[in-house]
């Protein structure tokens, strides 16, 4: 394991967050980080390694997408999250870029976000695949809609069960002859009563046996290249509940590839 250390994160005060764009919170600085992300994703892809991309809020997807999309035109994204994060800086409500990353990913968006590390989209939607999501907002479920994006809704799991839906996705990706699998993972996928510790937690989530059954059938396709792991925040965990769980998943993830 080689740690490539922390990204350096541009300080902006809060009473600044809107200064270079009137609906997206501190673009200026997530669009350097994501940069700095996305090449340092791209040059351990590159090197044959397996980027564990760390956060962090789940705005950092956009630049481990990026980097992945410089190194592989074939491959897909599986977003485990209560959230779609696809709204777009028309859409969003809060202004809050964390909402948006899948959004810009997929070529939707302000080009300010939309074009970091190179110019045009870094993903087709076609290969994105959201699981677990609760909580979307009207914006959201407009381009769901409209672009026919591939949704697993947490109320799919709790009907069909986590492995059914994962075996649609794998056929799906195995019809289309993906080979690399970019894992986005969000604590927030799992039910709220089981991850204090992150910033927007959700009911009626998965439970954590549900959520390592996923973790493991995608490990175990051989496929798995690169991961986010986010949205852990240890100021509001309680007695480091979510922390050891993270701790566990990430185990439990590496000990099945």
């Amino acid at each position: 394991v080689y740690d490539m250390g922390n990204l350096h994160i541009p300080e902006v005060k809060e009473y600044n967050k809107f200064y270079s764009h009137d609906n997206m919170k501190y673009s200026d600085a997530i669009a350097e980080i994501n940069t700095n992300l996305a090449h340092s994703v791209n040059a351990a892809l590159q090197m044959g390694a397996f980027p564990l991309t760390v956060g962090g809020d789940h705005s950092i997807g956009l630049g481990s997408i990026s980097g992945v999309s410089k190194a592989t035109d074939n491959f897909a994204v599986i977003w485990m999250d209560a959230h779609g994060d696809i709204n777009t800086h028309d859409t969003s409500e809060s202004g809050n870029v964390h909402g948006m990353p899948l959004a810009k990913a997929m070529g939707f968006g302000h080009e300010d976000l939309t074009n970091i590390y190179f110019e045009g989209r870094k993903v087709s939607p076609e290969n994105v695949y959201i699981v677990g999501a609760r909580d979307l907002d009207e914006g959201e479920l407009a381009l769901i809609q409209a672009k026919n994006l591939n949704v697993f809704t947490a109320d799919d799991i709790h009907e069909s069960g986590i492995d059914a839906i994962f075996e649609k996705i794998n056929k799906q990706i195995n019809d289309k002859g993906i080979n690399h699998i970019h894992l986005s993972f969000d604590l927030d996928f799992i039910d709220a009563k089981f991850v204090p510790g992150t910033g927007t937690p959700v009911g009626n989530g998965i439970g954590v046996e549900d959520t390592r059954t996923m973790l493991r059938s995608i490990a175990t396709t051989g496929k798995l290249k690169s991961m986010d792991f986010v949205e852990l925040n240890v100021l509001l965990d309680r007695n480091d509940t979510t922390a050891n769980l993270s701790i566990d998943l990430l185990d439990w993830i590496f000990r099945h590839m």
